[in-house]
């Protein structure tokens, strides 16, 4: 049953990849014309992105190790990680797929309890870090920018959802999320007999997946702010591939630079993040792309070039995941033989 669901995951990662290709929004002269330009740049973007996925990666790692024993090696931990960043974008509401992939591979290791509560603690650091980014942005532009009416009201409402998200996601890691996002799903119409259901068969599990979550953050208060500050240090890092093709158009290597950086993506992936039902934000990203470096006064070409490199790495690292899921699937199958066979 495992192994099928693997297979669906990854058919669904492959054929949103075929899509992508597809429906590129420029031609390949375009599109080839913007690689050529990006040149050597493109590759510090890839070097860029493989430290990124190894700071994932460490955090993940320093959550798994609160809990006891770690008994997987790292770079099979980035192996699963990477692969389940590629179903995360490829498929849709991204958390469907990714996360349900890391539960089922590390539950041979370590149990389905810790492998869930370690990949629900990672998934809530790495939201968390999402809104503190946010919030980061929305200041840099106030400090800035003029603030414009139509703006200021855009930045009041950015500023009240992230303050709620934040809000909501302290509260969670001091009392768990787990039993009251199964209550909540209670609510909604078409969901409240599985909900019910759910809650008294699981009811122990549940909750001693909410007292690992709250653990870490009263217990385990090092390794909750070390893999609080990989991630929010990686999401600022990320903002140096847009750095890099802001430079790329002349612009200087400076603070100011770097601050434009910060906003242009902040703003982008929370207008791809509420359009996140589209595998890989199909349209979403680059109509973020285009109106964020609208607003900061740069060029619609620039815009389109970012939203270009930014999707190429992507589908190239998305390529990547699913062919590291696919041989981790093989060298499973083959250490089975192995096993029958003794």
């Amino acid at each position: 049953m495992r192994t099928k669901i693997k297979n669906i995951l990854f058919l669904i990662g492959l054929a949103s990849v075929v899509v992508m290709f597809l429906t590129f929004d420029v031609s390949w002269d375009v599109l080839w014309e913007d690689l050529c330009q990006a040149g050597y740049w493109l590759l510090f973007i890839l070097v860029l992105w493989v430290v990124l996925y190894l700071m994932n990666t460490l955090t993940w790692w320093l959550i798994l190790r609160e809990s006891g024993p770690v008994n997987i090696r790292f770079m099979r931990l980035m192996k699963i990680t990477v692969s389940a960043f590629a179903l995360n974008s490829a498929t849709p509401v991204g958390l469907l797929g990714g996360e349900p992939y890391k539960i089922m591979e590390l539950t041979p290791v370590v149990g389905a309890q810790r492998a869930t509560s370690s990949v629900l603690l990672f998934a809530m650091m790495h939201i968390f870090t999402h809104f503190c980014y946010w919030v980061t942005a929305i200041i840099l532009y106030i400090a800035l920018y003029p603030i414009e009416i139509g703006i200021g009201i855009v930045l009041a409402l950015s500023a009240v959802f992230c303050g709620a998200g934040v809000y909501l996601f302290v509260r969670g890691y001091k009392f768990g999320m787990v039993v009251r996002a199964i209550r909540w799903a209670g609510h909604l119409p078409g969901l409240r007999s599985w909900a019910k259901r759910f809650a008294e068969s699981h009811a122990d599990d549940l909750h001693q997946i909410d007292s690992q979550i709250a653990e870490l953050h009263s217990q385990s208060r090092r390794s909750f702010y070390t893999s609080l500050t990989l991630e929010y240090v990686g999401r600022m890092m990320q903002s140096l591939e847009i750095m890099f093709m802001l430079v790329l158009f002349g612009a200087d290597w400076s603070w100011m630079t770097f601050a434009q950086s910060v906003i242009i993506l902040a703003f982008t992936s929370l207008f791809a993040n509420l359009l996140g039902f589209i595998p890989m934000q199909l349209g979403g990203r680059e109509g973020g792309f285009a109106m964020s470096t609208s607003q900061l006064g740069l060029t619609g070409g620039v815009g389109l070039f970012i939203s270009i490199i930014c999707r190429v790495r992507e589908l190239f690292f998305t390529c990547i995941g699913l062919a590291l899921m696919k041989l981790e699937g093989r060298r499973k199958k083959e250490e089975g033989k192995v096993k029958s066979e003794k």
